[in-house]
């Protein structure tokens, strides 16, 4: 880590909010709501500590700090529900929205399925998760990173500029309660470095970035390798061309593979499968990817984004294989989502402030191959390597998909000349079935994928 970012002895640490006063507001709504009316209530309330600081031409441009409390509330009278979600924690703020919230549900629609976990599936114990350190640093320390940041990206050879530089830290905490005797509080931290550098060459100019964030500082990288990596990329993109148009073998960098695996769990998530709206209907059980293939969730991960001990209703989270040696094991289930399938629970319950909840999956990765990108070029021999997407395309329905790409030829191997302007396409059922994962797989995000090479892909150029 830079000397830029590491730690001041005069540095007082950006701390979390405590969370004993988020679950008193959030019981209070429940009473509240219950004593309204409602046969059942959940409550959340959310606090959140963020400093900014950005630098242009080696000076300081903006310096942000910012706080901000929300609140929200779920009621359910008969088989009718409203939620609703507010910033205003006042006496007066608090009665309006649980008077809101109850008047929303008395003219709500039925829904038969909804309502809160049953009491026996709540978690009563929850694994302990590290998701939060105090963060040593302060906006003069976010100057210095963000400074740092540009200078290393300036100083690569061709960058004509630094369109952005910035970096941030923040810290968070959340009390959650459930009418059903469950109550949840976590905290939460984290701190991150990006910046967005221009090259300039007799073709015109060029433009990239680098980014990163972690919980904590310590787990964060360098200024200086951000910086130099934003702007070699940025260079490494002058004098793009159009590829020829054709069924091509195409390589996708780590930095946009992940976009499989998004796909993938919309696919398989509760609503969608209930709805009908999935490509993979019906193929529970199923071989969907190659032998040996393994995609992991891991919501008990440390320091970990995605990190979770129960899911957005109470439930308790565990590791799971999604996909084993190919082939898909489960849905992603809410409550509502299981009692339409007649399923059970899987963990899944995405929390939304004031709303029913949505689906989730926490800390999923596909399992690396035995190739690193450059091994994958060479199995590709003559294609395409994708670095950057703009803009993708899925009909839920077929798994139909297509994309606007930028990237590099991959000729007799090996990296080849830079390329923009270039769309690919295919059906994500065949995607998955030829995906071969490699083996730079890193864990930055809640969603972790290595390059990946898929095989005879519709690529348009000119």
């Amino acid at each position: 880590m830079s000397e830029a970012m590491t730690h001041r002895a005069d540095i007082e640490p950006l701390r979390a909010p405590e969370t004993g006063a988020l679950l008193d507001i959030s019981r209070d709504l429940v009473a509240r709501a219950l004593k309204a009316g409602a046969d059942q209530a959940e409550a959340g309330v959310t606090e959140s500590r963020t400093m900014e600081a950005s630098v242009r031409e080696g000076a300081l441009e903006t310096v942000e700090r910012s706080e901000s409390r929300d609140g929200g509330l779920r009621v359910i009278i008969g088989k009718r529900q409203a939620g609703v979600a507010f910033s205003d924690l006042s006496e007066a703020g608090i009665t309006l929205a649980v008077d809101r919230a109850i008047a929303m549900a008395k003219a709500a629609p039925d829904d038969p399925y909804c309502g809160l976990v049953e009491p026996d599936q709540l978690a009563r114990s929850a694994a302990h998760i590290e998701t939060y350190a105090p963060v040593e640093a302060d906006e003069a320390a976010l100057e210095q990173g963000a400074l740092a940041l540009e200078a290393a990206a300036r100083a690569v050879k061709g960058v004509h500029d630094v369109a952005s530089a910035g970096a941030s830290a923040g810290a968070s905490a959340s009390g959650f309660v459930t009418s059903t005797g469950f109550e949840r509080a976590r905290q939460g931290s984290r701190c991150g470095l990006g910046v967005a550098a221009i090259a300039k060459g007799e073709a015109g100019m060029e433009r990239d970035y680098d980014s990163h964030m972690a919980r904590r500082l310590d787990f964060l990288k360098s200024p200086d390798e951000i910086g130099r990596s934003a702007g070699e990329r940025a260079v490494s993109r002058l004098g793009a061309e159009k590829i020829g148009s054709g069924k091509m073998p195409v390589v996708f960098d780590r930095r946009v593979s992940t976009t499989f695996l998004s796909s993938l769990l919309g696919a398989i998530s509760g609503p969608a499968i209930a709805r009908g709206t999935s490509f993979l209907m019906g193929r529970m059980g199923d071989q969907i990817f190659a032998d040996g293939i393994d995609i992991i969730e891991d919501p008990l991960r440390d320091w970990s984004f995605g990190a979770r001990a129960v899911d957005g209703e109470g439930v308790a989270c565990r590791p799971r294989a999604l996909i084993e040696n190919g082939v898909l094991t489960t849905w992603l289930l809410n409550a509502a989502s299981a009692r339409q399938l007649g399923l059970e629970l899987t963990g899944h319950a995405s929390r939304r402030l004031g709303g029913p909840p949505g689906v989730s999956a926490a800390n999923v990765h596909l399992q690396p191959g035995a190739l690193d990108r450059d091994g994958l070029m060479a199995e590709a021999g003559e294609g395409l390597l994708v670095t950057e997407m703009f803009g993708p395309s899925l009909n839920a329905n077929t798994g139909d998909w297509s994309v606007g790409v930028a990237g590099y030829q991959i000729t007799g191997g090996a990296l080849g000349g830079p390329v923009s302007e270039v769309t690919v396409a295919g059906n994500l059922k065949d995607v998955f079935a030829r995906l071969v994962p490699g083996a730079d797989l890193e864990f930055e995000g809640s969603i972790n994928a290595p390059s990946v090479l898929v095989d005879a892909m519709s690529v348009g150029g000119r």
